[in-house]
């Protein structure tokens, strides 16, 4: 079940917190829980998702991302991930959340998170590439970005964002099915 509490509390803990710039990094803090562990006893996969989903929310809001939505209709959905997972998370280990949003091009917002334990090793990490969407079509990204922040500028994007974009426009799509 997807966390419906655990946003309605990131609303709360965040709504008297400071603002953030665009290309500010959001810090929270969360612990791994019973309803989030696999037939491991750790950190479910798909669940790491739903806490990084629980990141990009605050992020989103404190940035004033989720306002800028509602008063224009702009909206934000992801169009790709690329995760690594290198450390075993356990039950009710705390965790520090890292968001930021990366850069964007001409299609593409991109955002990188990660997840680190108590002992300060990074647990794992997530680029995601989100697209910016109006009435149900993409529209570019410096549109919502203006939006929040009239002077806005852009940012030069990593190499390794730029090699993963590169490598995800060779990739078939649809895929082969057998």
């Amino acid at each position: 079940m997807y966390p419906v509490l655990r946003i309605a509390y990131e609303y709360i803990k965040t709504r008297n917190a400071p603002k953030l710039g665009l290309w500010d990094t959001h810090v929270a803090h969360h612990y791994c829980l019973p309803v989030d562990i696999d037939l491991w006893w750790e950190l479910n996969n798909g669940r790491t998702l739903t806490l990084y989903d629980l990141g990009r929310i605050a992020m989103w809001r404190l940035s004033g991302t989720t306002a800028t939505r509602k008063r224009t209709g702009l909206g934000w959905v992801v169009a790709g991930a690329s995760v690594r997972y290198r450390k075993r998370i356990t039950m009710f280990t705390k965790l520090e959340m890292r968001t930021r949003t990366v850069g964007f091009d001409d299609k593409f917002v991109y955002v990188e998170q990660s997840l680190w334990l108590p002992d300060g090793e990074c647990a794992n990490h997530i680029l995601i590439r989100g697209a910016v969407v109006k009435n149900g079509k993409m529209v570019p990204p410096i549109t919502l970005l203006k939006e929040i922040q009239p002077d806005v500028q852009p940012r030069v994007l990593p190499e390794w964002v730029h090699a993963w974009a590169d490598a995800d426009k060779i990739r078939p799509w649809p895929p082969v099915r057998d």
